[in-house]
């Protein structure tokens, strides 16, 4: 009856899961799009009120005319919408999924004792250690190189590289995959509740003091960009417990890091082209590393 009773528990979580995903991969998508999209408006009215950009869309059956605002409106509406309970519940089924499939059955799918022989509640305790402090080493290298982005991409993709690398050494390969994109979807769900929606509070609370900070803007603004490039290795991690031949493989922790690598360069050219700037390179270099990784990967004649 136990193991009925967790089968039903693994259905619904996963169920809801992805459904809550769905909204928070699609809405962070969307709005990506729609920075990159909009243009300076010719209505010299919409450039008193501070209109900075505007998009013309069709969908459904309706026009649509979403305008953003160079600071704010002048007078700000009491009804604003604000988009964090996709990313809050996507973060909690996801880790009660952890807890169903992975920690109650830690001795199946945490441990393989040819990779490291270890207890139970070791393994439980690395694997929720590896999510913790996966958040605290990321946030520290944005506190403290924040200002300059390209070094906190470097040193974010070389700390996501060496965890991956300890993973794949501690945990059974299916697990290291699992917990290493846990531990980036923990990161984005994170940015979410310390970084992006505080500092949206904080600026709007400004506003409405008649003051304006414009750094809790920029702070959140980058913690969200970074969200966006983390989407397909997040992605791939998920998936990949159906795919044997890319965790069992000997150097599984380079699979794991190359085929991240190669959702990141796939990423960056839908966000520049999005900006009108269509540039294969990106999606050419995306699509060489999967080959570089099939190869690898290919079983012996």
């Amino acid at each position: 009856m136990e193991g009925y009773i967790l089968d039903w528990a693994n259905l619904l979580l996963r169920w809801v899961h992805v459904i809550t995903a769905i909204a928070w991969i699609g809405s962070s998508f969307y709005f990506v799009w729609l920075d990159n999209s909009l243009t300076r408006p010719d209505d010299p009215d919409l450039q008193e009120k501070g209109v900075g950009g505007e998009l013309w869309a069709v969908h459904g059956g309706g026009f649509y005319n979403p305008q953003k605002y160079l600071s704010a409106p002048k007078t700000l509406p009491e009804n604003l919408h604000w988009f964090y309970w996709e990313s809050y519940s996507t973060w909690m089924t996801g880790f009660g999924l952890l807890v169903v499939l992975y920690l109650f059955n830690a001795s199946t799918f945490l441990i393989d004792k040819n990779v490291m022989d270890m207890s139970p509640g070791a393994a439980i305790g690395f694997a929720l250690s590896y999510l913790g402090v996966g958040w605290l080493v990321y946030d520290c290298i944005c506190r403290v190189f924040g200002k300059s982005d390209r070094t906190v991409g470097i040193l974010v993709a070389i700390y996501v590289a060496l965890a991956a690398f300890v993973a794949c050494h501690v945990f059974s390969g299916r697990a290291a995959f699992l917990l290493t994109g846990a531990m980036i979807a923990t990161i984005m769900s994170a940015n979410v509740l310390v970084w992006i929606i505080p500092g949206q509070r904080k600026v709007v609370a400004a506003l409405r003091a008649g003051e304006v900070d414009p750094v809790h803007g920029k702070n959140a603004k980058q913690r969200s960009v970074h969200n966006t490039y983390f989407t397909l290795p997040v992605l791939f991690a998920m998936l990949s417990n159906h795919y044997s031949m890319t965790y069992s493989y000997k150097y599984n922790w380079a699979v794991l890091v190359l085929v991240m690598l190669a959702g990141v360069l796939i990423r960056q050219f839908f966000i520049l082209k999005h900006k009108g700037k269509i540039n294969i390179a990106w999606p050419a270099a995306g699509v060489a590393v999967l080959a570089v990784v099939a190869v690898m990967i290919a079983p012996v004649p």
